[in-house]
């Protein structure tokens, strides 16, 4: 039997693998194309449900889960069990304690209607690193209260509210919620899409979610990028991103990121010194898998790592975020109104003067 030689073998083999290779899009210098239209949406958590062990399951368990999540039913296959507002049924009665009022209806509501698949397998967190799939806090108790004391004021609606500023960041517009646009880009309720657009200097992310947009500059290595960033003093939302290419895949490193953003708006807690690493490789022509590492100390008693999948999206809509929006005149006015109500209470009484 006539034996090929090792540089026919390698020619062969890179030959059958030419094909997959193919089917990864590329810009005119040579990189993956990222750009396009994208979107992340799932019914996968961040961290993971005690009720699940592992972070992998096969797709009969997977549907299972997707279909226990209340928001579940609400897809793009029909709406499933959505309820929607009656614009006839007119106020509630006054002092009532349940009347069935919501922040939005089903209408408006796309979670997604799957467990997140990321590369090839249904995952029950987003967290893979570590294998707990919980995020590894230095202090449970104390960020359990932070947590609770950030729940007290924005969700239940006891902030006091003297003006526009005391609201929540993303109440008033200035950014999205559920860290759409990161760094540590999470699928939210809705508007889950993105547009990216790549040049050979810069990439531009923007997520749907209130237009929040970053345009990461690409350096040629990762010294060159640190080198390059913003003085410290400079805490812009999303923080200060730079890039790099790693092989295929492209690396941005984010620093500085805006303490009130942290504070009041991150769906994970983090420190001023924090470092958040993505990277982004594609993987064909319906796939990003999206890495992003949490490096924080402070906060974190190691490293943590998520991993979810970007696939593509139609598209997106306008996000008009205030258009028509009465919700901030209502609120400073209940808040004036409590003002006028408590002096009322403590204003001294008058008494006439009496004649002789």
């Amino acid at each position: 039997m006539r034996r090929l030689k090792p540089a026919l073998i390698a020619l062969a083999i890179a030959g059958m693998a030419a094909p997959a290779m193919a089917q990864v899009p590329r810009a005119p210098d040579g990189k993956p194309d990222l750009s396009g239209f994208w979107t992340h949406a799932s019914l996968t958590p961040l961290i993971r449900s005690p009720a699940n062990k592992t972070l992998v399951v096969n797709e009969a368990e997977a549907k299972r889960i997707a279909a226990a999540v209340p928001m579940a039913g609400v897809t793009e296959e029909g709406f499933k069990g959505a309820t929607y507002s009656d614009p006839n049924k007119g106020a509630p009665p006054k002092g009532a304690k349940d009347f069935g009022v919501q922040g939005y209806d089903s209408f408006w509501m796309d979670p997604g209607a799957r467990l997140a698949n990321v590369k090839g397998e249904w995952r029950t967190s987003y967290v893979v690193e570590p294998a707990s799939g919980q995020l590894p806090y230095v202090n449970p108790a104390e960020q359990a209260k932070k947590r609770a004391l950030r729940s007290e004021r924005y969700e239940t609606g006891n902030a006091a509210y003297e003006g526009p500023e005391a609201t929540n960041i993303a109440e008033r517009c200035l950014i999205g919620f559920a860290n759409a646009a990161g760094p540590g880009m999470l699928s939210g309720l809705y508007n889950s899409n993105y547009q990216m657009v790549q040049t050979a200097g810069h990439m531009m992310i923007l997520a749907e979610m209130a237009h929040d947009a970053r345009v990461v500059p690409i350096y040629a290595s990762a010294d060159e990028a640190r080198k390059n960033r913003r003085p410290d003093a400079i805490k812009p939302w999303f923080g200060d991103t730079v890039g790099w290419w790693e092989g295929d895949t492209f690396v941005m490193e984010s620093t500085n990121i805006n303490p009130v953003q942290v504070e009041a708006q991150s769906s994970f807690p983090i420190s001023d010194n924090a470092i958040v690493t993505e990277r982004l490789t594609r993987t064909g022509e319906k796939d990003i898998v999206y890495e992003f590492s949490v490096n924080d100390p402070e906060t974190y008693t190691q490293p943590w790592k998520a991993e979810l999948s970007f696939y593509p999206s139609p598209g997106w809509y306008e996000y008009a975020c205030h258009e028509g929006n009465y919700g901030m005149h209502g609120i400073l006015a209940g808040a004036r109104e409590k003002e006028r109500q408590a002096a009322l209470k403590t204003k001294p009484a008058k008494f006439s003067k009496r004649g002789k």
